[in-house]
């Protein structure tokens, strides 16, 4: 963890270079350009307003204390070189000084270099590295990586910089969303950026608010069939934002006033023989996770912290989820009925990644929620916020 210029603490760990005592002697510069880099990233959960910043309503998310690290170092001629652990490959990427062709869509390593390049950072010496851990795209895998590898290629460019919190969300975010054309808020990179639990609103305009909460362990579940890639849920949310953005529109054109923001569900009844089945639906799970967050967000400023009062939260945005958005499986549902029965206090859906997975909030008996979960088939790992 390290402290940025603008004061605040960056979640992000690295390690520099070691201090040269201000004596640039042969041996010291040979330190200098072979010193190994760690940046560790940890993954993170929507605890409440799944996919709710794209209409710029808040969201709470929470940094977990497992995570993805890369260690590198400058060695050999230009490129970069990786090995990567899950599942175990190694990666070459030439580079003679310009920017990089994408081979793929996401291509991800090429890109963090491709910002940087355009931040005029530049990269005369090769840069060798291993990543370690193992983080499903659920649990922000893919943006845990870019933010390792831009991390990592900042302070072992030529011009080596340390990045505050705000300029590495930027650019990581750049590198996984605004290269390949395609739209997201900052909400994952910040998550793990900063850690712990945040409050994120992107409307009017970007706020971040740390919330000071201690929270207990939570349990998170895979189904046996979860992938690591976007994959199941890709379809659902991308539907529910078409259906969302046009909802909006006539409603707006039946009544200019109306908000997101101030809008009661009551209100929402008035459009029901406007739209149909699964829009009055939709509009109506999106003003109530709206409410249930704005509970969780009063929850956690209290000066003692409901945790069965939390649980229940948890499970009714599940309901909401699975109901209105369609996001779950019966899968999840059965790993879910089974924590439940096991003494977790509350627990959803992780709606993004694969969509295969769950977490629990189970503050008294992760370990025998999790051995549970593993009985009925899934795999869980118990977790604390970091």
């Amino acid at each position: 963890m390290y402290t940025g210029v603008d004061g605040r603490k960056n979640h992000v760990s690295a390690i520099k270079y070691p201090v040269l005592n201000g004596t640039f002697t042969r041996r010291n510069l040979f330190l200098l350009l072979t010193a190994p880099v760690i940046v560790s990233v940890p993954g993170r959960i929507c605890l409440f307003g799944d996919h709710q910043d794209y209409l710029g309503l808040p969201i709470i998310t929470a940094a977990l204390s497992v995570g993805l690290k890369l260690t590198a170092w400058r060695h050999g001629p230009p490129g970069f070189r990786f090995r990567l652990t899950n599942p175990e490959s190694r990666l070459s990427v030439p580079f003679d000084g310009v920017p990089l062709l994408y081979e793929h869509s996401r291509d991800y390593l090429r890109a963090c270099a491709n910002v940087l390049l355009r931040e005029g950072f530049t990269f005369s010496q090769g840069i060798e590295g291993s990543f370690q851990g193992e983080l499903s795209a659920d649990l922000g895998g893919a943006s845990a990586m870019i933010l390792d590898w831009i991390g990592v290629l900042s302070q072992l460019a030529d011009q080596p910089k340390q990045l505050e919190s705000k300029a590495l969300v930027e650019l990581a975010h750049a590198a996984e969303v605004r290269e390949f054309g395609e739209s997201a808020s900052m909400a994952n990179q910040y998550a793990m950026a900063l850690g712990g639990v945040l409050c994120l609103t992107t409307s009017p305009t970007l706020s971040v608010q740390p919330l000071p909460v201690a929270l207990g362990s939570f349990v998170v579940a895979e189904t046996p069939d979860s992938v690591p890639e976007v994959n199941s849920l890709a379809s659902p949310v991308t539907r529910n934002r078409l259906i969302m953005n046009d909802v909006l529109e006539r409603v707006g054109q039946m009544n200019p006033a109306f908000s997101l923001h101030t809008a009661t569900v009551t209100e929402a009844t008035e459009y029901k023989d406007q739209l149909g089945k699964d829009e009055y639906l939709l509009l109506k799970a999106t003003l109530a996770s709206r409410d249930l967050t704005a509970d969780a967000l009063s929850l956690f400023h209290s000066p003692h912290l409901n945790h069965a009062r939390l649980g229940q939260l948890l499970t009714q945005h599940h309901t909401y989820l699975r109901d209105a958005c369609h996001y779950s499986s019966a899968r999840v549902d059965r790993l879910l009925d089974v924590a439940l029965r096991a003494g977790a206090l509350g627990g959803k859906i992780n709606t993004s990644g694969g969509g295969g997975s769950l977490f629990v909030y189970a503050p008294d008996n992760a370990r025998s929620v999790a051995e549970a979960i593993e009985r009925a088939g899934g795999k869980a790992t118990v977790v604390r916020v970091a």
